[in-house]
């Protein structure tokens, strides 16, 4: 019996050897070829911009001036192979499709349209900004472009269209939409499925056109925008469309700005800088927003080109997280940042700190006497390179950041949750309280107003003093460059 007992033991753990080989043999067919994270469990990634976007071979992806599609968990992005090229060679080569569940991690898939022998993409020929966005109703995916001569001279888009996202592209032919130049152009699709492109009409200005139900022509014009604005793109929240555009400096960089409408036919507001005034919108030109919703909210990545003229394929991403608060957009500088696509939570993952400077005294932000209790009073003083003077971004939601204190660990604050003009700014531990929430309002010079989200009062030093020492307070917009402060990262 012992014999048995030993055999029919030794049988057992044979059978589970072999059951637990089967199992893992079939989960490996089940995700073969699954690159990166499986689709629906992404983790927080780090995104570094200007930083080395290299695809699953090593080699750096060439999608510049390009776009993203979401297709189910899957972001697809589309750009101009730039490789071996410069402003004096910008010649059509091919529009690359990478694929990724993360952000991070891409894998090159197919070149989706490629030189021809001649025609609209052949040699010498302009082929510019690609995107793509999917039609329900024919099933197909319909990319537009930019399509010129080597002079610039033709102005037209270009039409292509697949069954598949990053399938091989039937090119459909090229057009001035409604008879209108359309240089640096985008697409837009609304909630309701219709679906618009945005153009740069060099002689009248940024226009918006509705595409025809299949998305294959330009059936009627919404609006036109002034002063002229190229590079456009465009994102839509709660009923509010914003639409952002590079002003026309060539392959320079300048301070892009945004407009916001309830209706594409407007009225649109005056075009403001979303990025701080003077950095160029840090050093880069806009191409693409891309919204990452998840479970916990919504992040809207802004993407930008910085062109390297000598060799514009190794010209760097600029991919930064913005801050929507109601009309309100801004844009500030992060070493690194993280985004899950599962949540759609960013938060800054090198903790990039900064110092706030008073625009009136030229003072900084700083915590009296580098005190790290609760409750201690937040002052203007000379810089002295403390970490009582350093101050990190923890978004928070809607446009809010936590503005943490790096000496202490503790939140910029309004003593006693107060609404009142007048109330000194503390810092405090953490409450989740509206009154440790702040939005960056951009100004004029590369300055901001800092609005505390429970009173809507903003940050300001008293009395508009010149002195070291004096109290930051809260206090009712008065335009003052007391009010307006800059922010300088370390």
């Amino acid at each position: 019996m012992k014999s048995q007992s030993r055999n029919y033991k030794e049988y057992c753990r044979k059978y589970l050897r072999a059951a637990g080989m089967m199992i893992a043999a079939l989960l490996a067919i089940v995700f073969a070829g699954v690159s990166g994270p499986v689709p629906g469990h992404a983790a927080a990634v780090n995104i570094t911009p200007a930083g080395s976007f290299t695809d699953n071979n090593g080699a750096y992806i060439q999608a510049h001036g390009g776009g993203i599609t979401k297709v189910g968990s899957t972001y697809y992005w589309f750009g101009e192979d730039k490789k071996g090229e410069s402003s004096s060679n910008t010649s059509f080569q091919d529009i690359p499709c990478y694929s990724s569940t993360d952000l991070a991690h891409w894998t090159f898939v197919a070149y989706v349209l490629t030189k021809q022998s001649s025609g609209d993409l052949g040699p010498n020929r302009i082929v510019e900004r690609p995107k793509v966005i999917y039609n329900s109703t024919t099933g197909q995916y319909v990319m537009y472009m930019h399509i010129d001569s080597s002079s610039y001279s033709e102005a037209k888009v270009g039409v292509a269209t697949s069954t598949s996202i990053c399938g091989s592209y039937s090119y459909r032919g090229s057009f001035q939409p409604l008879g209108f130049q359309s240089r640096d152009m985008n697409l837009f699709k609304d909630d309701d499925g219709s679906a618009y492109l945005l153009s740069e009409d060099r002689a009248n200005g940024l226009r918006i056109d509705k595409l025809s139900s299949d998305y294959l022509s330009v059936a009627s014009a919404v609006a036109v925008l002034t002063p002229n604005h190229e590079a456009p793109a465009m994102f839509k929240l709660n009923g509010r469309y914003y639409l952002f555009g590079s002003h026309l400096t060539g392959w320079s960089t300048n301070d892009n700005e945004y407009t916001t409408a309830t209706s594409l036919s407007g009225p649109w507001s005056s075009w403001s800088d979303f990025a701080p005034p003077g950095s160029n919108t840090l050093n880069s030109q806009t191409t693409f927003v891309l919204p990452i919703s998840g479970s916990a909210g919504t992040t809207f990545m802004y993407m930008g080109d910085r062109w390297t003229t000598s060799n514009l394929g190794t010209s760097p991403y600029i991919w930064l997280p913005m801050q929507v608060n109601g009309a309100n957009v801004t844009m500030s500088w992060h070493n690194t940042w993280s985004i899950d696509t599962v949540t759609g939570v960013w938060q800054d993952a090198g903790s990039t700190y900064y110092d706030f400077g008073n625009k009136n005294s030229s003072m900084l932000l700083d915590v009296t006497g580098s005190s790290t209790t609760a409750g201690a009073s937040v002052i203007q003083w000379t810089n002295n390179g403390g970490a009582n003077q350093q101050w990190t971004l923890v978004s928070v939601s809607s446009g809010y950041f936590n503005i943490v204190n790096k000496n202490s660990g503790m939140l910029l604050d309004v003593t006693s949750s107060s609404t009142t003009a007048g109330a000194n700014i503390i810092q405090e531990t953490s409450t989740g309280g509206a009154n440790q929430q702040w939005s960056l309002v951009a100004v004029s010079g590369g300055y901001y107003n800092i609005v505390n989200k429970n009173s809507g009062l903003l940050l300001d030093v008293n009395g508009a003093s010149t002195t070291a020492g004096a109290k930051v307070i809260q206090w009712t917009s008065t335009g003052g460059a007391n009010q307006q402060w800059v922010l300088n990262s370390l």
